[in-house]
């Protein structure tokens, strides 16, 4: 159906847009957050802040739903529990953000913006993802 396809390309639209002007496809800017004693740059905290308030709101919308609007049922995580593996990715995520300045989203983003630089981020990043599924055996 088309709202399976207009849904998400308008979410990701809208996610990729809310990136790019929080400054958040600019490498520079996430390693100057992360230079805390250096000429430190506070607008990643202002952005994750703003995330925060804007999904504190959505999880109140949504115990008083009984529904969503676009589904048949909410589809919630049902799990809590810390492995090695969550961990190990863990690490690895917050080391590869600090190298490159950038995460999946804001690389996927960077695309449009400054696509020969985000290209090798992307690139190394699904490498990274198809040796996990070969090593686990999901490939």
């Amino acid at each position: 159906m088309m709202r399976d396809i207009l849904v998400p390309l308008g979410a990701g639209t809208i996610f990729g847009a809310g990136l790019t002007i929080g400054g958040m496809t600019d490498p520079a800017r996430v390693r100057g957050f992360l230079d805390l004693f250096g000429n430190w740059d506070p607008t990643l905290a202002f952005v994750m802040g703003g995330a925060v308030l804007v999904m504190a709101l959505a999880w109140m919308l949504q115990r008083k739903m009984l529904r969503p609007f676009l589904a048949e049922g909410f589809s919630l995580p049902d799990r809590n529990d810390i492995t090695p593996r969550l961990v190990g990715g863990s690490a690895l995520f917050g080391i590869g953000w600090g190298i490159a300045g950038l995460c999946p989203g804001p690389g996927f983003a960077a695309l449009a913006i400054v696509p020969g630089e985000a290209a090798i981020f992307v690139a190394a990043m699904l490498a990274g993802m198809l040796i996990v599924r070969l090593a686990e055996g999901r490939g």
